[in-house]
């Protein structure tokens, strides 16, 4: 429960599932007719991850769950494939987030395919992110870390598996741009101490162990300082093979 005091919108939208699903006996007033759309069973995840109707910064600062942090990642246009892998992993404890666990480890692999359909199909506008608020020289050490990587480090680039765009690829690599910083510099976090994990072999557990604090840094605040391209939508395949071999994405390897 305090999980849920933290963040209100969860607990509102948890609170209007859970009443909808009780006999009008249970209910107070009149009952009122819930239409059995896929907006409707997923307003928990549009709470905090937006819809095509409300973005999600402006979702959390509307519900109060603190929209100026933007934390919460936006997911609608990502590619299903990938979406349906998270969904996967927090059901199936390979991520640690209490909030998504408790949504999701009930259901089944067919619901948690539709739910990555639908927010796949979905277009959400992308929000306006702050640009980051370090020197120079860390800013360049961020974008040639997101183009060209570094060899010494055996780190590849990010656009090398994220695409030229960053917008990701199908069938399952997610797009970086947009992403707030707060939540990729906890994404680093996760790989690095072990409590996110992918299917083996984890490319992105590998890539997050050889680089320095410092280096996320310069990562998180470059992507996040990066405006979305007018289409953001995935390409359709990558044009050439990915650097690492990953479990989630197993695409032609070199």
């Amino acid at each position: 429960m305090q999980g849920f005091i933290r963040h209100p919108a969860l607990l509102a939208a948890a609170i209007l599932v859970w009443t909808t699903a009780l006999p009008a006996s249970a209910q107070q007033g009149p009952r009122k007719s819930i239409p059995d759309t896929m907006p409707q069973r997923l307003a928990a995840c549009i709470a905090c991850h937006g819809s095509a109707a409300t973005p999600p910064a402006a979702a959390a600062s509307q519900s109060g769950t603190g929209g100026t942090r933007q934390y919460f990642p936006r997911i609608a246009g990502k590619p299903a494939a990938y979406l349906y892998n998270q969904l996967t992993n927090f059901r199936d404890g390979r991520r640690q987030y209490p909030l998504m666990t408790w949504m999701v480890q009930h259901l089944s692999d067919d619901y948690l395919h539709e739910i990555a359909d639908y927010f796949s199909r979905e277009h959400v506008p992308a929000p306006v992110l702050a640009r980051a608020g370090l020197p120079a020289a860390e800013l360049e050490r961020g974008r040639q870390l997101v183009t060209r990587g570094d060899t010494a480090l055996k780190v590849p680039a990010c656009i090398a598996c994220h695409g030229d765009r960053l917008t990701g690829a199908l069938p399952a690599i997610p797009g970086l741009v947009g992403l707030p910083r707060d939540y990729i510099n906890a994404q680093f976090g996760a790989w690095r101490n072990g409590s996110r994990h992918a299917l083996a072999p984890d490319c992105m557990g590998t890539i997050a162990t050889r680089l320095s604090l410092a280096d996320v840094s310069a990562i998180s605040a470059w992507l996040a300082s990066e405006p979305l391209p007018a289409d953001a939508s995935p390409a359709p395949t990558l044009p050439r093979p990915l650097p690492l071999a990953c479990g989630s994405a197993p695409e032609k390897q070199p």
